[in-house]
């Protein structure tokens, strides 16, 4: 049985808990406090020494400690249905919005938060390294993840899916961002309809409710 170290309330996972859930893998579940910081601690650390969520052991024992790893460990072990392309070109396509996804909007949130929440002091990074906030990163970040929004409206102009025509792997990524985006204050408002039109649509899918 796959076990996956998650925490309800922090985004990383919540990808890793949608991906399966679109793949129809069972999973056991061990949640991590990373309020009290026992992601932190000693206990935790022994099980994953970057000292984040999420990590998944594999029906094989093998830990892997980031969604890049879990997600292409279940799209090899569980190909049916594929989330990160079936041709050649679907694969590069999502690849590509994936990594857009992750990089221009997650992160861009991340960078905001991380380096404005007074909970967030000396923790402008995950990891097991402290690192202070830069407040000029804050405010870097807020202009990203509004140009993300911009970015992500044009492209799903006329589309049901970022990528390839599928839902995928970039869409998970996607909305988790946009929906972290609430963290500091930035919700899709009514001059990006392709976004909220798509928004509302992810929301029936019952694996977003993970």
């Amino acid at each position: 049985m796959i076990t996956l170290y998650d925490c309800a309330t922090a985004p990383s996972p919540r990808r890793a808990r949608i991906f399966l859930a679109e793949k129809g893998v069972p999973y056991e579940t061990v949640e991590i406090d990373l309020r009290s910081g026992e992601h932190m601690g000693e206990a935790y650390r022994r099980i994953n020494p970057q000292c984040t969520v999420p990590a998944l052991r594999t029906e094989e024992g093998d830990l892997l400690t980031d969604n890049a790893a879990i997600a292409a460990y279940l799209e090899a072990r569980y190909p049916e249905p594929p989330l990160m392309g079936r041709t050649p070109q679907a694969k590069a396509e999502i690849a590509s919005w994936q990594w857009r996804a992750e990089f221009e909007g997650l992160l861009a949130v991340a960078e905001a938060f991380r380096n404005s929440s007074p909970a967030m002091v000396n923790r402008a990074l995950p990891g097991p390294m402290n690192y202070s906030q830069i407040p000029e990163l804050a405010q870097r970040g807020l202009a990203r993840v509004q140009q993300f929004f911009k970015l992500l409206n044009d492209q799903l102009a006329g589309r049901d899916f970022i990528a390839a025509g599928q839902f995928s792997i970039a869409d998970i990524t996607a909305v988790v961002a946009v929906d972290f985006a609430r963290v500091v204050r930035i919700k899709p408002g009514e001059d990006l309809p392709h976004l909220l039109r798509w928004r509302a649509a992810m929301e029936k899918r019952s694996s977003m409710a993970r």
